[in-house]
């Protein structure tokens, strides 16, 4: 969440920023932070002073009985009573309104930087690089029409998946529901490959692999921003209070939750495999049909965690690593930078890659690489120590580095040929096979 500070000091810069999000009365929102934070002063500053106040009282009633003067150190007793009183009621006053400064912060979202463009939507963001084509300055997804020729007898991937039994849709309904496919054979194999082959690549990249839970506790959720933002995408276990991941990003960046991290260690670097979890897929057509949008998926994410003045070089760094596995799976893809009105909840500055199927004619969301600023590290108090030993917060980034079912679904359209599904060289290794067939 915002820090304070930030809001305070920068109060235009906020105000105008959370109007690039398209977040709704945002000059009213901060007012009311900036209210509630001066109830919290005000009754802090009135208990403070009444504790001064008793304090010196305590050492006149010893005094005086000392004295003998009992009568008068009764009645100082009777105030310094009433003046916890008073106390007890400024203590709840400054813990009610800590607690409605948090409510309030969690419902603001993060400032967007200033390269990231105007926009309400997805039509408004900027293509910014393609391997199709060149791309101009300011050129938008909704007036950017580059695409692959499509051959007469492409198959859209469910239909390659029956032909070849590489994925059971089906067979998934009837053991969980829609949302939820069963890949068999060679469609098993490649998905393995495909999680091998992203890990040995972030670990080359300087990665340290990490195995995390799949299910995590309210606090981790909050961390991250999950919650309260996204409590209805999630799946709930409601026994136990946990929460199914909706993606390696909470697990991984809870582990430096509360933990301050020495400026030398800097930036950490870690990537992880798991299973995700979203309530999201809904809807109907073509856009959740097959691979699409899924309940449970495959994805190995990068995290990183980093000093203020480097964390623009690491996201640089990412976007070239997510970058350079699209390239070595010869796949046809473009980089957007996302627009204010299309970003997420917690992200400063997010880059979506997507790839482009060839039997759907469209463009598929693989990844998005966020840097979130202090925005996570201030809700995880996720700090470093400088040379100077004064502590910071952390910029946090993380990215998708891939996420498998649409890959495999462009993977399989791309590849078809009149002899089967042809496999990347790079994969190959990893498969054991060049065909499927």
């Amino acid at each position: 969440m915002l820090t304070l500070k930030v809001i305070t000091e920068e109060k235009e810069r906020v105000i105008k920023g959370l109007e690039k999000k398209n977040f709704p009365n945002a000059a009213n929102a901060i007012e009311e932070v900036i209210e509630t934070d001066k109830k919290r002063r005000e009754a802090q500053t009135e208990l403070d002073k009444n504790l001064s106040e008793a304090k010196k009282m305590a050492a006149q009633i010893g005094a005086l009985m000392k004295q003998g003067q009992k009568e008068e150190a009764e009645q100082i007793k009777a105030q310094v009573a009433a003046l916890k009183e008073t106390n007890k009621e400024l203590e709840d006053k400054k813990t009610e309104a800590e607690k409605e400064m948090v409510r309030l912060l969690c419902a603001i979202p993060n400032i967007p930087y200033d390269l990231v463009p105007e926009g309400k939507g997805a039509e408004e963001n900027q293509v910014v690089k393609s391997n199709l084509c060149e791309c101009k300055e300011g050129d938008t997804v909704g007036n950017w029409t580059v695409v692959p020729e499509k051959a007469e007898d492409k198959l859209p991937h469910w239909e390659l998946a029956k032909k070849y039994n590489l994925i059971d849709f089906d067979l998934g309904v009837k053991i969980s529901g829609a949302g939820f496919p069963v890949y068999r054979g060679k469609g098993a194999q490649l998905q393995r490959a495909l999680i091998n082959f992203f890990l040995d690549e972030a670990r080359k990249a300087g990665y340290e692999e990490i195995m995390p839970p799949t299910v995590v506790n309210a606090d981790s959720g909050y961390g991250t921003g999950q919650l309260p933002d996204k409590e209805g995408q999630m799946y709930h276990c409601n026994l136990d209070d946990l929460y199914l991941i909706p993606t390696a990003e909470v697990p991984v960046t809870n582990i430096y939750r509360d933990v301050i991290v020495d400026e030398k260690e800097l930036p950490i670097k870690n990537c992880a495999y798991t299973q995700c979890f979203r309530r999201e897929a809904g809807s109907y057509g073509k856009d959740v049909r097959g691979l699409n949008r899924l309940h449970e998926f495959s994805k190995v994410e990068i995290v990183r965690i980093d000093k203020p003045e480097h964390s623009k070089e690491s996201h640089k760094e990412m976007l070239e690593h997510v970058e350079g596995l699209l390239q070595k799976l010869e796949l046809p893809y473009r980089i957007l930078r996302l627009c204010g009105g299309d970003m997420s909840f917690t992200a400063a500055l997010c880059y979506d890659f997507e790839v482009y199927s060839e039997a759907q004619e469209r463009w598929l969301e693989v990844s998005s690489v966020s840097n979130f600023d202090t925005y996570q590290a201030n809700r995880l108090k996720c700090r470093y120590r400088t040379g100077e030993k004064k502590t910071e917060l952390c910029h946090t980034l993380n990215g998708s580095a891939l996420a498998l079912p649409r890959i495999v679904a462009a993977l399989l359209e791309n590849n078809q040929t009149p002899e089967g599904i042809r496999i990347p060289k790079a994969l190959v290794p990893y498969c054991g096979f060049e065909m499927i067939d």
